[in-house]
């Protein structure tokens, strides 16, 4: 393992302009595209037809589940 494999890396979404780290979410729009964990799960709900509103209330949800929010 190479030493820069345990700093987090830090990358802005091309949807939403927000930084973030980790591992990033795989766009559905074109399949490569990395986006922040939010903006996939957005695309996620989306894709089913749920709201932005509701959508919101779910990643609300999430965050306070594993709190960051």
């Amino acid at each position: 393992m190479k030493e820069t494999d345990n700093i987090a890396r830090i990358s802005v979404c091309p949807r939403c302009g927000q930084t973030y780290h980790g591992r990033p979410a795989v766009s559905r729009a074109d399949g490569k595209t990395p986006l922040c964990p939010d903006c996939g799960t957005r695309e996620a709900l989306e894709s089913i037809g749920v709201d932005g509103k509701e959508q919101e209330q779910i990643l609300a949800a999430i965050h306070r589940c594993y709190g960051r929010g």
